[in-house]
């Protein structure tokens, strides 16, 4: 057996982030967010007070692309912004009891969606994937 006889390690873990990623974000729709809503939502309520500069580096974004994100959540109600008052550049941001509550529905489908994902599939087998996953990484050069 060659190497070209299976695909290359990268497509197949690129086809199956997609897949898995897509399902993630059906699964999250369905609960009535969706992934920058989550992820948002989980890095706030992570931090009691989190400002916008800590909270794009904490999902990955940029500053421009969060304030895009945090706009909308704003106007649905589901979090506050204020500015710090020993910093008057910076904004505080805090869920309401709407982004508490749509915090807990995502959770919830988190949960579900990750039990799913693990169905089958032994607590050994998932400690060796999460090693091989380290290693890929690694041996990309991040860690």
């Amino acid at each position: 057996m060659t190497p070209f006889d299976r695909p290359p390690i990268g497509m197949n873990l690129a086809r199956t982030a997609k897949v898995v990623a897509q399902a993630f974000d059906a699964a999250l729709v369905e609960a009535g967010g969706t992934l920058p809503v989550w992820v948002t939502l989980l890095s706030v309520k992570s931090k009691e007070l989190a400002n916008q500069r800590e909270l794009a580096g904490m999902i990955g974004i940029q500053g421009a692309t969060l304030t895009h994100h945090l706009n909308a959540m704003e106007r649905q109600g589901l979090l506050t912004r204020r500015r710090d008052p020993e910093n008057r550049r910076v904004h505080q941001v805090a869920l309401t009891e709407a982004g508490e509550a749509l915090f807990e529905r995502l959770r919830k489908a988190a949960i579900a969606f990750d039990k799913r994902l693990r169905t089958g599939i032994t607590d050994e087998r998932l400690a060796e994937f999460a090693q091989m996953l380290a290693a890929l990484r690694a041996n990309v050069g991040s860690i």
